[in-house]
């Protein structure tokens, strides 16, 4: 008899939320995510520290984007990759609204942000038993692991807003600019990492180019079919100053 989907209640995406997790999981101290209140006025991105290693930003899924998403993974056989030669370590999501939590494994696993993984965590043990998985038994290891369940649900009091376990609220997507000099558009609902383009040795995740890339083109979808106002929560992980 099939047993009913693990489902969790979603996160909210701020920085109180996600530093939790990164504590709770053991990514060092070191980083930290910061809001984003702007995409272009400096006064607004000031308080982040330079480099950011990764944006997470939750999108609402507006029927341009959706179409995108379709057409972009029509065709597509699953993701095949596996190894230490992957130039992004990427998760499918099967754990119903674990979003928020694999958006931030996207941001930690990945980029300079792996090299603050603190030895023998929870986050590194995840990483280094992922690896050498393929895409299925890889998504297996995350919906059976006591540590990440636990500290998703370490988080689920906090956030500004009530938490909620039904309906859709949005996607988590995860921006890292990974060893390969590429800007990696992640999220666990796709049918792999999405290679947005190449980024510059000073550009990183919040960029203009890299903003062109990836955000910003969301941006445009909904713009281009006709919206004007696309609500979206972006924060970024940086090394503390």
């Amino acid at each position: 008899m099939e047993t009913q989907r693990k489902t969790w209640v979603m996160l909210e995406n701020n920085p109180e939320v996600m530093n939790k997790l990164a504590e709770q999981l053991g990514l060092s101290s070191e980083l930290a995510f910061y809001d984003v209140w702007s995409l272009d006025e400096p006064s607004l991105l000031a308080h982040i520290p330079r480099p950011a290693l990764a944006l997470l930003v939750i999108l609402p899924p507006t029927a341009a984007w959706d179409r995108d998403r379709r057409a972009e993974d029509a065709g597509k056989e699953d993701y095949a990759g596996a190894g230490p030669d992957e130039p992004v370590l990427w998760f499918r999501q099967t754990i119903g609204h674990a979003c928020g939590s694999i958006g931030f494994l996207h941001c930690a696993v990945n980029g300079p942000a792996a090299d603050f993984i603190l030895p023998g965590s929870a986050l590194d043990r995840l990483r280094r038993d992922a690896l050498p998985l393929q895409m299925e038994a890889r998504a297996q290891l995350l919906y059976d692991s006591a540590a990440f369940e636990a500290a998703h649900g370490a988080c689920v009091p906090l956030g500004d807003t009530a938490a909620a376990s039904e309906g859709h609220a949005g996607h988590f997507v995860a921006f890292v600019k990974a060893g390969d000099g590429r800007l990696w558009e992640l999220e666990g609902s796709r049918k792999g990492p999405l290679d947005r383009g190449v980024l510059g040795a000073d550009e990183d995740v919040l960029s203009p180019r890299a903003l062109d890339l990836g955000l910003r083109r969301v941006m445009r979808l909904d713009r281009e079919a006709g919206g004007s106002d696309l609500r979206f929560s972006c924060i970024a992980l940086s090394r503390k100053a």
